[in-house]
């Protein structure tokens, strides 16, 4: 990160000087020569370390993979969801999403008779045949490692978590 007498300039800021010369929000776009020239110094150890905010609330602190009950301290317990509980809700959430595109021929053969189409059937089986194998696999994971291979891409760029059928209906 860049700093100036030791207080961190931010990316995309203007920031003003000891001179009381402002600079610019732009200045990152300046050469590393030209910063060097305005006092500005490189410091590597104030790099921030970047982790994945999808399994870490920091880096070194995990997310809860289950549940975490807790007491309000008056008496009520408060249950926050886990990794699990709420990949398996986004599961079922996604799986409703792509069920509701061919729900019209549900209500349609519910009221009138009408036949549904082979391939819709063949489709919505598809879909909630993957929703199960995900949410089974979520569910098998038993720490944070196996969790995160579940977001693993394939040579095809499919992931366990996201391998939902084609809709080419």
């Amino acid at each position: 990160m860049w700093t100036y007498l030791g207080k961190v300039i931010r990316v995309g800021r203007s920031w003003t000087d000891n001179t009381g010369t402002q600079h610019p929000y732009s200045w990152n776009n300046w050469s590393d020569e030209e910063k060097a020239a305005k006092g500005l110094v490189w410091n590597e150890d104030l790099q921030p370390v970047s982790y994945d905010n999808r399994f870490y609330w920091a880096p070194d602190v995990p997310r809860a993979l289950e549940d975490v009950i807790d007491s309000d301290g008056a008496g009520e317990l408060i249950t926050t969801p886990g990794l699990k509980t709420n990949a398996v809700n986004q599961t079922k959430t996604t799986a409703g999403g792509l069920l509701q595109m061919t729900d019209w021929y549900i209500v349609r053969n519910s009221e009138t008779g009408d036949s549904i189409p082979e391939a819709v059937s063949t489709y919505r089986t598809a879909v909630r045949q993957a929703s199960n194998t995900i949410e089974t696999a979520i569910n098998a994971t038993v720490n944070l490692n196996e969790f995160m291979a579940l977001y693993e891409t394939d040579s095809d760029g499919v992931s366990i978590i996201n391998n939902w059928p084609i809709n080419s209906l």
